[in-house]
């Protein structure tokens, strides 16, 4: 299997190949587009289908079968950042169910949205959330499944707003986004904690993987200022981000609202497996999540938050469901409430209990959504149940394929897979010893389903039809401009009918790989080898577990049976709201979630929206400008300072420099007369400053040396020169302060 572990890759890469080349191809390319990615979806399908055959052929042997393929991403400091893939019972069950429910859903896609101008960007948007999910589940490291979990964020942002121009859709795609950020961001969290305490975010590294015994020892046995084990604490801010992806209470709001993208968005995302991605998530992280310091039979404290939160979420959600009159809404609040049973199974019954519904409700759950798709497209738009009625005879495939559905999602007993993967978490729930509550919120939860299915059934299919039914197609297909308005109801092409009767076969097939008899499915799982044992059918626990479950299920599609048989055409009120209508009133408003958070949370976000920007206009702006004045005047200080004080002063100097430059230059030109004649004269010049320095000194003073007779005669001589010259006699001159010394020997 060494080569499986290689190539994994391989089947997120087809369909987010698929996606890359549909993301350039122009509208006209619609067939193309199509093809991309239901071609792609399909060799995924059969590459994960090669996978599950090669893990079953190890499976059995003593070992969970695992193989692992790790690589470096970058360095980051003195270490490597890794990534991998794991290829494991968990991961390739889901990438069957992912690629399987994904490739009928894509083909489906092809008949429901064939009138649509953006039929092209559909499938794109279509191929890069299957890549995406695909990505998450063979992640073996926590940072690419986040990255993954981000992408399928990403895209369900980009389906559920896929119409844009309906501004519910818009606004459900925002709500969506920014609901589930919240949960991601204490995901986050809780991921930078774990890296911090072990070093690593690979699941599985030769035992030193952050969910690896020697790791989930560590954190356990270490403690947080509070006490509360690490372990614990991570646990928590993962599970967080678990609540937002699979609409867990208080997180659970996006879901419903959802609904406004197109019917095959809601089969895959909100059905199948976006929603799922949460439950896989604490499925993967299970090591973690129940690591404990106490001894054996004590269930940690996260696994009780799972537990109850899951049971809680199941119960609420359902009885929201009693009082919906929108097809699809209805199964949203349904989805809701089946993920709180998957957690709930997580909690009390380990991960096979947890993923076994998980694979089942894909199925099913998926097979409600088309189904009430077609019932859409049949009815030309409409999605109110109380307009339609009669359906049964103008679509009879749609009608039983859908029956097939709401009986498995009901957990009608023996037949469908509801029933024995919802026994499963019953059974888990019954024996867990932190509490029997969660068991009876399990018990009130599968009665209120199988109750708010049948008034839909009743409302959509049993009820009398007018004998001038028409619809308008102001709902979901009005963006296909559909000129068959005023029609009666009509059965969907076979494009679209073929993966109902598929969906429908695996809504009852798959039930049988994990009764008591044989529990193919769990022994997988856990890497056991399955044993046929029909005597756990009957023994004490099974038996009256499936006795409760039945019971429950039948009491509730009775009620419902009863309550809304005979439905007049169009009835103007619900027998429900006739009997209780208070109670139906809080129901049908959701137990006011929606206003409580538009009065608190979103009204509190709003004003410190609008006191930032207060501040902002009014604090900041006003520091911002006044600061940008200050500066404005000082540069105007410094530009005439130097316009009119420093650049004129320096103008002059330069140009005093360069005159007399020039001036000088003249001299510097090669002519040996003129240089000549420039020495002369500054030699007499030299001369004359020096004889006028002389006489400003007091005159000169001459000393002659020799003999005494030549000494007197030469001072004759020179007195009689210069009493010529000047008509004056030496003792004149004598008498004006020159003076002359004559000596000789």
């Amino acid at each position: 299997m060494n080569w499986v572990a290689q190539y994994i890759w391989l089947i997120p890469a087809l369909p987010l190949a698929a996606a890359g080349i549909s993301a350039i191809c122009t509208r006209r390319r619609r067939t193309l587009a199509a093809g991309l990615a239901i071609g792609a979806m399909s060799l995924a399908t059969i590459l994960s289908v090669l996978t599950l055959i090669s893990l079953i052929g190890e499976s059995g042997q003593g070992s969970l079968p695992r193989r692992v393929m790790n690589f470096r991403w970058f360095e980051l400091g003195n270490s490597w950042v890794e990534l991998g893939w794991v290829v494991d019972p968990l991961s390739v069950v889901m990438l069957v169910m992912v690629s399987l429910v994904g490739v009928l859903i894509f083909i489906y896609s092809a008949g429901y949205m064939a009138e649509d101008e953006n039929f092209t960007r559909f499938f794109c948007f279509l191929s890069l959330f299957a890549a995406a999910m695909l990505g998450l589940v063979i992640a073996n490291s926590l940072l690419l499944l986040f990255i993954s979990w981000e992408l399928v964020g990403l895209t369900s942002y980009l389906l559920i707003g896929f119409w844009y121009h309906k501004p519910e859709a818009a606004a459900a795609a925002k709500k969506a986004f920014i609901t589930t950020r919240v949960g991601d961001l204490a995901l986050f969290l809780g991921m930078a904690w774990l890296y911090s305490e072990t070093g690593t975010l690979l699941f599985y590294d030769s035992g030193g993987g952050c969910i690896e015994p020697s790791a989930v020892a560590s954190l356990a046995a270490a403690t947080t200022a509070g006490g509360m084990a690490i372990s614990t604490a991570i646990s928590l801010l993962v599970f967080c981000g678990a609540v937002g992806k699979s609409g867990q209470i208080p997180l659970h709001v996006w879901l419903p609202d959802a609904m406004e993208g197109p019917t095959p968005v809601s089969a895959l995302i909100h059905a199948a497996t976006m929603v799922a991605a949460g439950v896989f998530l604490v499925a993967r992280t299970y090591p973690l999540m129940s690591a404990v310091a106490g001894g054996p039979g004590a269930v940690s404290t996260a696994l009780q938050v799972v537990t109850w939160t899951g049971g809680l979420t199941a119960v609420f959600a359902a009885s929201i469901a009693l009082a919906q009159t929108d097809i699809k809404r209805i199964l949203a609040y349904s989805t809701v409430s089946q993920l709180g049973y998957m957690m709930m199974g997580l909690g009390v019954g380990g991960v096979a209990a947890g993923m076994f519904h998980l694979i089942t409700h894909a199925f099913f759950k998926a097979l409600l959504f088309l189904g009430a798709g077609s019932v859409i497209h049949g009815c030309h738009g409409e999605q109110d149940i109380r307009r339609m009625g009669g359906l049964q005879r103008p679509m009879p495939v749609t009608f039983l394929t859908y029956a097939v559905g709401m009986l498995s999602l009901s957990g009608f007993p023996l037949l469908f897979s509801g029933f024995w993967s919802k026994d499963e978490i019953l059974h888990g729930a019954h024996i867990w010893p932190a509490s029997h509550w969660p068991f009876f919120l399990g018990l009130a939860g599968a009665l209120l389903t199988a109750f708010y299915m049948m008034r839909q059934v009743a409302y959509v299919f049993l009820a009398r039809m007018p004998a001038d039914r028409r619809f308008d197609g102001q709902s979901e297909l009005a963006p296909l401009g559909a000129g068959d308005r005023g029609t009666v109801p009509h059965e969907s092409p076979r494009v679209m009918l073929a993966p109902l009767v598929i969906l429908a076969f695996f809504a009852i097939a798959l039930g049988f790989l994990g009764t008591p008899a044989w529990p193919w499915f769990q022994s997988f799982i856990s890497g056991e080898r399955p044993v046929l044992a029909p005597a756990a059918l009957f023994a004490p626990g099974h038996l009256g577990i499936m006795a409760a479950s039945a019971f429950v299920a039948l009491l509730g599609l009775i009620s419902g049976l009863f309550l809304y048989r005979g439905l007049p055409p169009q009835p103007q009120r619900d027998p429900l709201a006739n009997w209780q209508p208070d109670v139906f009133a809080l129901l049908e408003r959701r137990y006011f979630i929606d206003e409580a958070y538009n009065a608190t949370i979103v009204r509190l976000t709003a004003w410190w929206a609008r006191a930032c920007d207060w501040f902002e206009r009014w604090v900041f702006d006003l520091l911002t400008e006044a600061a940008s004045l200050v500066v404005l005047g000082l540069g105007w200080l410094s530009r005439v300072f130097d316009d009119y004080a420093v650049n004129p002063g320096f103008d002059q100097s330069c140009g005093g420099l360069s005159r007399g430059g020039g001036l000088l230059s003249r001299f510097q030109n090669g002519q040996i007369q003129r240089y000549l004649r420039a020495l002369t004269i500054g030699l007499v010049l030299l001369m004359i400053l020096l004889v006028w320095g002389c006489q400003r000194q007091g005159g000169l003073t001459f000393e002659v040396r020799g003999p005494r007779s030549e000494v007197r005669s030469a001072s004759a001589t020179l007195n009689d020169r210069s009493a010529q010259r000047s008509g004056h006699t030496a003792r004149d001159r004598l008498a004006r302060g020159t003076h002359s010394t004559w000596r000789g020997d």
